[in-house]
């Protein structure tokens, strides 16, 4: 698949793992156009030399314009929070917009599609080591609506890749930390209350944790060098809380957490949070399903996506300082 005139589509190019992979293609002298909202920040493409298509995952009829002439497509694009007041939005986000947005590509003769999943739909092993793209896993293991809509639009993806005979490969990504996380994301904002010294206690869990650039990169290669209808494991290193928390401490220059506290103990609090979110329409810092999660250790091999596509990330240490320096110097601290 050579470079050409066409252009590259990114879905949720504003937000945190799409502006990076906008910065990866045009590194890569791919033209890109991304796709964006009427209501999006645009902060994290300024300066980039972007083609703007305005529309909506939820309104089809946007869509069409957005993919025509393009020769790939990749869908970032997601409604990533772990409590929201009406569920409906995220499966419609996660689950119809990607349906949409597939439909149109096939309709317009679009080369490849990469899909961009997540470790959550994966399953996970009980005694905490690296699970991988073939670990068993069902929908009762989907545990609140962000897993639940993922699990749900990976699977609407592979079936209409195959009605639609359209090419498309499909990336797992662990728990991305970096620069840009202006929202900031689940996995962001752990990092950035551990780097203001917020977190006095934690759970024993366990996160993969990649650098968003090393992820970014992992998706180009996906579309150069992915089987179609595969699927891959974009992670970076396997640490348990205690140790990400450590490290930022050290980073940011806080003292580390003292005290673990189990999931049970945390799951009221949690409870309560989000009933005070109903109430006053902010949403929780501490949620159910959050707590819920917990209680696995979210290790992940990426063997297969080194082995395939010569995926190479980083060290974890250097996605925890970039994230922490990030925030510092743009005020999030």
């Amino acid at each position: 698949m050579n470079a050409g005139d066409e252009p590259m589509l990114v879905t949720g190019a504003t937000g945190f793992v799409g502006s990076a992979l906008v910065r990866t293609l045009l590194q890569a002298g791919q033209r890109v156009r991304a796709l964006v909202r009427p209501t999006s920040r645009l902060d994290n493409l300024r300066g980039l030399n972007v083609e703007m298509a305005v529309g909506d995952l939820c309104a089809p009829e946007t869509l069409t314009a957005a993919v025509q002439g393009c020769r790939g497509v990749f869908h970032v694009a997601a409604d990533y929070r772990l409590w929201v007041r009406h569920p409906s939005e995220i499966y419609a986000t996660n689950v119809r917009g990607s349906r949409n947005l597939l439909v149109a590509a096939a309709r317009a003769g679009v080369q490849r599609v990469v899909y961009t999943s997540s470790v959550a739909t994966l399953g996970t092993h009980k005694d905490g080591s690296p699970a991988d793209e073939e670990t068993p896993v069902a929908y009762e293991d989907m545990i609140g609506h962000y897993k639940r809509s993922k699990f749900l639009a990976e699977h609407k993806v592979c079936a209409l890749a195959k009605a639609q005979k359209l090419d498309v490969v499909i990336v797992n990504p662990a728990a991305p930390v970096g620069p840009r996380d202006i929202k900031p994301t689940p996995t962001g904002r752990l990092i950035l209350d551990a780097a203001r010294g917020r977190m006095p206690a934690y759970v024993d869990t366990g996160l993969d944790i990649v650098h968003v650039d090393d992820v970014a990169a992992g998706h180009w290669l996906a579309y150069q060098r992915g089987a179609r209808g595969r699927r891959y494991v974009l992670g970076g290193e396997n640490l348990s809380l205690r140790e990400i928390l450590v490290r930022v401490a050290a980073i940011s220059g806080h003292r580390p957490p003292r005290w673990r506290l189990p999931p049970d103990a945390v799951l009221p609090v949690a409870w309560l949070a989000e009933a005070w979110a109903r109430i006053s329409g902010r949403a929780p810092l501490v949620t159910v399903a959050g707590v819920e999660l917990s209680r696995k250790r979210m290790f992940f091999s990426h063997a297969r996506a080194t082995r395939e596509l010569g995926y190479q990330p980083r060290a974890a240490q250097a996605a925890l300082e970039d994230a922490v320096h990030w925030f510092n110097a743009n005020g999030y601290s």
